[in-house]
């Protein structure tokens, strides 16, 4: 039986060698990730003295953070406000500005004005005395007014959450890290004092046989 030509064995073998070559990488890509999960469950009992499954997703998050040496601190702020909707931004705006000396001053101003020219000076006012269009302008306003202030004030409240949730993720983490490296800083100084008095039998040993 003829044997295929060179250029034939070589079409046909390149199927069965990128086979083999996915699934050696699916193999490395197993490897690692459960390699990663046994250092982050050794992470979890040295640090937290804890099993993994135990801690709350927040903690599991830190653990594989610490494990895979990323980090976790990141400007929340700017995150945060790429995900606002127009009419939470709308919202912000209003509560700043109706919270302000600004909106306090031109709101006293344009009232007074509106009372001396129905008072005093126009001959034929449009809103006489009790003045009850601004009373009408008034309630109108407060009654849009405090709703959006309320929306913004909920959203500021969920914003202050999630930021002390994040500060909560860094400032855990930076505390895992310090505990680590306490526990590898002793780890050298037992090994040196160990050698220390490896050395100190050593010479106690040759003065000894001298």
């Amino acid at each position: 039986m003829d044997e295929p030509p060179l250029e034939g064995r070589a079409a046909l073998s390149r199927p069965f060698r990128a086979a083999a070559a996915a699934r050696y990488d699916r193999r490395g890509t197993a490897t690692e990730v459960q390699g990663m999960d046994d250092k982050v469950r050794e992470l979890a009992e040295r640090l937290l003295s804890r099993g993994y499954d135990d801690l709350p997703a927040r903690e599991q998050k830190v653990l594989r953070r610490i494990a895979a040496r990323t980090a976790i601190a990141s400007n929340f702020n700017e995150r945060y406000d790429q995900q606002l909707s127009f009419g939470e931004r709308v919202a912000d705006r209003v509560a700043a500005f109706g919270g302000s000396w600004s909106f306090i001053i031109i709101f006293s101003v344009v009232i007074v004005l509106w009372v001396i020219a129905n008072a005093w000076l126009m001959t034929r006012p449009a809103d006489p005395y009790p003045f009850v269009f601004l009373n009408l302008i008034l309630s109108m306003l407060a009654a849009i007014q405090a709703p959006v202030i309320m929306m913004s004030q909920n959203r500021q409240a969920a914003k202050d959450r999630l930021e002390a949730a994040h500060d909560y993720e860094v400032n855990l983490k930076a505390e895992l890290e310090i505990l680590s490296l306490h526990e590898k800083v002793d780890d050298i100084r037992v090994r040196q004092l160990e050698d220390i008095c490896l050395r100190l039998e050593a010479k106690m040993d040759s003065l000894t046989r001298g």
